[in-house]
């Protein structure tokens, strides 16, 4: 039995994620939004005529101070997340914080080893792992249906947001990072990147490559200047392919039947014939909960079970490991960097 019924939480942040946190935890049962904070007081008004009972405040330390207050959920922008997450954390706070989440290693490793110091649920809001389509590919990669994997493409694309503290790889790949840290059980150890700046000072269109001890391969496209916008996922496997299509209604997760089979008829490099596989495609049926929703329901039952998020701070911090690897080499002219793995 649950030890208690409701945990209040209080959301730094009003801008653009930030009401859809509030939202969402003010709609979940077991949750009452105690504070909204932003530095910015229009925001704040905007945010109380629709949630008349929170309490705004301009200053985190309110919520870091009031000692009823169980958690603390963090959308602001990047540079600000170490601070905030290790204030929230030392004062006994579960914290929830958007991705990514830190703008460095260093932070990141940081806020992982204070939320273990002080025995604190930490959730990085990777939300796309909690949604249906991607659960359901998980589903499938864990019953072998998809055989090996063997690669990873994602594209990423749209016209804006463009940030002004971050690129585009650091402001979009997070989502895909994310996605394939959770569906493949190996991890990169390296990762090239290019990328280039039109407008502004941050790079605004980028491709990073993701490269593995095995016969892996992943890549990424992202882009904040196309006139349409594409969230598309490719997963090769040995057996069967997938195809997440974030932009379908219906139809967002495609199992083919298909691939290639080489055969060695008589002996040599030359006798080698490849095969193609022609097989049926289907569809599996998804629910149509929002993930966000999931994500906050997860964290409440986290915080009350002491049980591990599914994107934990170690996540987080893979995430963080493979955006300043392909950070560096962007700045390298695309060498290939080595991403060091989190210490076990």
């Amino acid at each position: 039995m649950e030890a208690r019924q409701e945990l209040s939480v209080g959301v730094i942040g009003c801008g653009y994620w930030g009401p859809n946190l509030i939202r969402n935890f003010s709609s979940t049962r077991g949750w009452r939004v105690k504070y909204i904070c932003d530095l910015d007081p229009k925001r704040l008004a905007v945010m109380q005529e629709q949630y008349p009972w929170v309490i705004p405040v301009t200053n985190a330390q309110v919520l870091f101070d009031d000692k009823d207050l169980d958690a603390i959920a963090i959308a602001t922008p990047v540079s600000s997340h170490a601070n905030l997450a290790i204030a929230a954390l030392e004062s006994g706070k579960h914290v929830l914080v958007e991705k990514p989440l830190a703008s460095s290693v260093e932070e990141a490793a940081h806020i992982v080893e204070v939320a273990e110091k002080v025995g604190r649920v930490l959730l990085v809001d990777h939300t796309f792992i909690y949604t249906p389509a991607v659960q359901k590919i998980k589903q499938l990669v864990e019953s072998g249906e998809l055989g090996d994997l063997l690669y990873f493409d994602s594209v990423r694309i749209n016209l804006g947001l463009f940030q002004h503290d971050i690129n585009v790889i650091w402001d979009l790949a997070p989502h895909d990072f994310s996605i394939m840290d959770y569906l493949f059980p190996d991890k990169p150890v390296a990762a090239s990147a290019s990328g280039m700046c039109h407008f502004g000072s941050q790079e605004d269109v980028a491709y990073v490559t993701a490269f593995f001890e095995r016969n892996i391969i992943a890549h990424f496209h992202v882009n904040w200047l196309s006139p349409v916008k594409i969230r598309l996922i490719l997963i090769g496997g040995s057996r069967k392919m997938v195809v997440y299509d974030d932009m379908e209604n219906s139809e967002k997760v495609k199992v083919y039947d298909r691939g290639v089979e080489v055969i060695d008829s008589i002996g040599g490099i030359y006798s080698l014939l490849v095969q193609y596989r022609m097989g049926d495609m289907y569809s599996p049926k998804l629910d149509t909960k929002e993930a966000l929703r999931t994500e906050v329901e997860h964290f409440r039952d986290c915080i009350l079970t002491n049980k591990r998020p599914i994107t934990d701070g170690q996540m987080g911090l893979r995430v963080v490991r493979l955006l300043e690897a392909a950070q560096r080499s962007l700045q390298s002219a695309g060498q290939r960097v080595a991403v060091l793995h989190p210490e076990k």
